[in-house]
């Protein structure tokens, strides 16, 4: 005979301790084969299945469950929510196979005054046509939830009503119920209480120092690094350009005659090469310094307050070197004028170095350009052989390409003859495609407008039962409280005050501040003023110091040109210089008339080369 008491409460217990995030139930039922062991062949398989349906109805048992804890169940604890789901799930989907004795069975192995709060509530015949029958709609399909559900908890409503007050009328009368488990009750020892220990004085925690914030180049690379990967990139790119360009015209030097491009390109090559190689020429002399009055520069008074600190230290320093002059110490201006004279020397002789150097760099310019027109000599000759035979492969590929088009055109007919006979076939075929979409946009015009009429009906449900919310929520709500400001609250301190003295006080307070306010603007204004007057008197003496270093600066540039003039006269006269000079003037006339000699016309083979190649393509296409 099955023991439903205990089953009941092994599945009660297993499914507590069930947590689908965890595992799944078949490793939980495979953990929990211990448990199972007390049990018979039927009673094991009662638990396996109520337990695998409550697992796996459990968002329909919670809507029934969660409500009769919000409207009738507020008094009872949370830990028995799973006893009222395994109560749900056999009422709903085990009463057929069970049957009401057996069910009631079950009642009377629990506690009976809960079962029976429950079960009036479930089976309430309001509860379950509103809302269970709405909640359990929305997770499942309505007309599914009527007729397997709703209908058959109706059915077996009034027999549950009547087996519960056939219970609930032998109780009244001392019939014997088999009641739930005992409650142990708990005793406290009578153990003598300690004394209360006392609360040790907290240790005082030492307050560490800030650290120090990491710095910003720790993990940010230099500046100089990002610049030279930029050259890097744009002078890689700039040599692939160069590439490209070199593999697309390697033939073009055939042709004497440059293009504009190849011209255009060339002169800017020979430019920058000049460039370079005049680096430091000696004809190009500085911009004289122009004065300009009166020009406007805004400085801030940390920028005037550095400037007049600047020009107070250089005074201080020029008068105690006139000081030490006075005390005996010697004038350096001998010493001075000799260093001078002897960096004007070496100065003259890194110039003339320096002009050597661009002469050489010219010159070794000028073998390299006669050495490249050598070397275009000698791939014209290369390019005529290698256009010869480009004009013999030209030939025989053009009649390939005759006999292929022939082949094609023959294939090209038998195709055109096979397609005449599929078109019957596809008239055919589109026929009966058409005649299956009609039937089936009947079919599908009949399902909407079946679907738009249930729609509709639900909508205007809706309506009503928000119509009926929206009145009951329309009932004015009285609430007025009539305050005294002048009134205290009245509960009995000393510094109690009504609202109409505390904002007379808190008006005292604003004026007293705002007083205060004024004075400490006006302090600021007086000490700004200060400022601003020992500004001025430092711009004055900063005007000052300015118009005598102009003077300075002006006397230095008429000395630097009388210097640069010295310079150039001792250039021109070194022997190795001209020296120079001459060579180069020689490679140059020698370059210029080797040019003139490549400058050709056209050969004649070439324009026929030309015209065969046009031909060719004429006839191909």
């Amino acid at each position: 005979m099955t023991h439903y008491g205990r089953c009941i409460t092994l599945i009660i217990q297993l499914h507590n301790k069930y947590n689908p995030e965890d595992r799944s139930l078949e490793h939980f039922l495979e953990e929990s084969m211990e448990d199972f062991q007390i049990l018979s062949d039927g009673e094991e398989q009662f638990v396996l299945d109520v337990l695998s349906g409550c697992v796996q109805y459990k968002d329909l048992l919670d809507v029934v469950v969660r409500a009769f804890y919000a409207r009738d169940g507020k008094h009872y604890l949370l830990s028995e929510r799973s006893l009222f789901a395994v109560i749900s799930y056999i009422a709903i989907f085990r009463m057929e196979d069970l049957g009401l004795q057996i069910f009631g069975r079950i009642m009377k192995c629990q506690n009976f005054t809960k079962m029976g709060k429950f079960l009036r509530f479930f089976f309430n015949v309001l509860n379950l046509n509103t809302w269970i029958k709405d909640e359990w709609s929305q997770i499942y399909d309505s007309d599914y939830v009527k007729e397997n559900w709703i209908t058959p908890l109706l059915k077996w409503q009034p027999e549950v009503l009547n087996l519960l007050d056939s219970i609930e009328s032998k109780m009244a009368n001392g019939a014997d119920i088999i009641k739930g488990s005992k409650v142990t009750e708990v005793k406290e020892f009578s153990i003598t209480k300690p004394k209360a220990r006392t609360i040790p004085v907290p240790q005082k925690i030492p307050a560490q120092k800030p650290h120090q914030p990491v710095p910003d180049g720790t993990y940010r690379s230099p500046k100089e690094q990002d610049v030279l990967q930029e050259k890097k990139l744009r002078n890689r790119r700039k040599a692939e350009e160069l590439l490209m360009e070199a593999n697309i015209g390697q033939f073009n030097c055939a042709n004497p005659e440059k293009s504009e491009k190849t011209k255009r390109v060339l002169s800017e090559i020979m430019k920058e090469e000049d460039d370079k190689l005049a680096f430091n020429k000696t004809k190009i002399q500085p911009s004289p310094i122009k004065k300009v009055d009166n020009v406007p520069v805004r400085l801030n008074a940390a920028a005037i307050l550095r400037e007049g600190a600047l020009y107070q230290r250089q005074v201080e320093e020029e008068l105690n070197r006139i000081e030490k002059l006075i005390d005996g110490a010697r004038d350096p201006s001998e010493f001075l004028e000799w260093q001078r004279q002897m960096l004007g020397k070496d100065l003259e002789r890194q110039l003339a170095d320096i002009e050597c150097r661009r002469l050489e760099g010219k010159l070794s310019r000028e073998e390299a350009v006669l050495a490249r027109q050598n070397l275009i000599q000698e791939n014209k000759k290369k390019v005529l052989m290698k256009k010869e035979e480009t004009e013999k492969l030209m030939r025989e590929y053009a009649k390939k390409r005759l006999q292929e088009e022939k082949e094609m055109r023959d294939l090209v007919e038998q195709v055109s003859e096979g397609h005449k006979n599929t078109k019957q076939a596809k008239l055919k075929l589109q026929k009966y495609k058409q005649q299956i979409v009609q039937e089936v946009a009947e079919e599908s015009r009949e399902l909407l407008r079946q679907a738009l009429e249930e729609a509709q009906e639900e909508l205007r449900r809706k309506f009503e039962l928000i119509r009926e919310i929206r009145a009951m929520e329309s009932v004015p709500i009285i609430r007025q409280k009539f305050v005294d400001l002048t009134q205290t609250a009245g509960h009995g301190l000393n510094c109690e005050m009504s609202v109409v003295e505390l904002r007379e006080r808190l008006a005292l307070l604003k004026e007293a501040q705002r007083k205060a306010e004024e004075e400490k603007r006006d302090q600021i204004l007086e000490e700004k003023q200060s400022k601003q007057q020992y500004l001025l008197d430092t711009l004055e003496q900063i005007s000052l110091h300015r118009a005598a270093q102009g003077k300075a600066a002006l006397l230095r540039l008429e000395e630097k040109k009388s210097k640069s003039q010295v310079e150039k006269t001792a250039i021109a006269n070194n022997d190795r210089v001209t020296e120079l000079q001459r060579k180069l003037e020689k490679k140059i006339t020698e370059r210029k008339t080797q040019a003139e000699a490549l400058k050709l016309h056209p050969q004649r083979n070439t324009i026929k080369h030309y015209r065969f190649l046009n031909f060719l393509h004429k006839h191909v296409q």
